[in-house]
C-alpha cells in the first residue's frame, strides 16, 4: 500500500508530460487585449472537443500547441461579443494583397454558400487574418488544400482550394503571416481561396467581419449567440 502514493505520482507526471494542455494554461498569443472580447466565463471555459468545422469529431485533449488547448468561445454562457472596433492596425491583416469577390456567402444555384469566393492570381500568398493556431492543414474532399485556424477572438478561420499549404497543424501563425497559396485543387472552376469565418461549428457571412470591396476590417462589434444568431453593435 506504500507504494500506491508514488505510483499514482509517477502516473500523473507521465500523463503531465504527455498532455501539456491539462497542465498548463491556455494560449495567449502575444499582443493579447482583453478589450477586443467580452466572454461570459472567459476563465471557467471548458475543454471544447477538437473538431474540425466540418464537425469531424477528434479527441478531446489533443494538445495543438505547448501549454494550449481548444476552447468552446461560449464558455458556460450563452453569448460572447468581438469588439472589432478595439483591434489595432496590428492585431488584424487581409488575407490577400489584391482581389475582388467572384462568389460570395449565402444562396447559390439552389444550394447554400458557406464562404465567400475571393480570387486575386495564381500562387498569390494568403495570410492569416488574424494570429492562432492551425487546427488543420491537409486537403478534404471538395475544399481540396484546406488550412484552418483557431484564433484567440472566438473566431475560426478558413483557407480553401490553396495551391499548396505552407503551415502545418498545430503551429502557430502571426497576423499576416503566409499560411497558403492560392489555388484550384478541390472542387474548384479557377483559382481563388473559399474563405469561411466559423464560431464553434456554424458558419457566417465573411462580410459581417470584413468589407471586400476595401479589404478593410468592420469597425463595429459583434455578438454571437449560441443559437446561432449574430447581432450587430454600431
Amino acid at each position: 500500500m506504500k507504494s500506491l502514493p508514488r505510483f499514482v505520482i509517477t502516473v500523473f507526471l507521465l500523463l503531465q508530460a504527455a498532455v501539456p494542455s491539462l497542465a498548463q494554461s491556455p494560449l495567449q498569443p502575444p499582443g493579447y487585449r482583453s478589450a477586443m472580447i467580452d466572454f461570459d466565463t472567459f476563465e471557467s471555459f471548458p475543454p471544447f472537443p477538437f473538431k474540425t468545422d466540418f464537425s469531424m469529431q477528434r479527441p478531446a485533449f489533443r494538445p495543438v500547441v505547448s501549454g494550449s488547448a481548444v476552447y468552446d468561445p461560449f464558455g458556460g454562457g450563452e453569448q460572447f461579443t468581438v469588439h472589432l472596433r478595439n483591434f489595432a492596425d496590428s492585431d488584424w491583416c487581409y488575407l490577400l494583397s489584391s482581389s475582388s469577390v467572384i462568389s460570395s456567402y449565402g444562396g447559390r444555384g439552389g444550394g447554400h454558400h458557406s464562404g465567400t469566393d475571393i480570387k486575386s492570381f495564381p500562387n498569390d500568398t494568403i495570410r492569416a487574418v488574424f494570429a492562432g493556431v492551425v487546427v488543420m492543414s491537409e486537403p478534404f474532399a471538395d475544399y481540396g488544400n484546406c488550412v484552418q485556424i483557431r484564433h484567440m477572438n472566438g473566431l475560426t478561420t478558413l483557407y480553401s482550394h490553396n495551391a499548396r499549404n505552407l503551415v502545418r497543424t498545430g503551429d502557430y501563425v502571426e497576423v499576416g503571416q503566409p499560411v497558403a497559396l492560392e489555388g484550384s485543387t478541390g472542387r474548384a472552376t479557377t483559382h481563388h481561396v473559399h474563405f469561411e469565418i466559423r464560431v464553434a461549428g456554424r458558419h457566417y457571412n465573411s462580410q459581417l467581419l470584413f468589407n471586400h470591396d476595401t479589404r478593410q476590417l468592420r469597425r463595429h462589434s459583434l455578438q454571437f449567440n449560441r443559437s446561432g444568431q449574430v447581432t450587430i453593435i454600431k
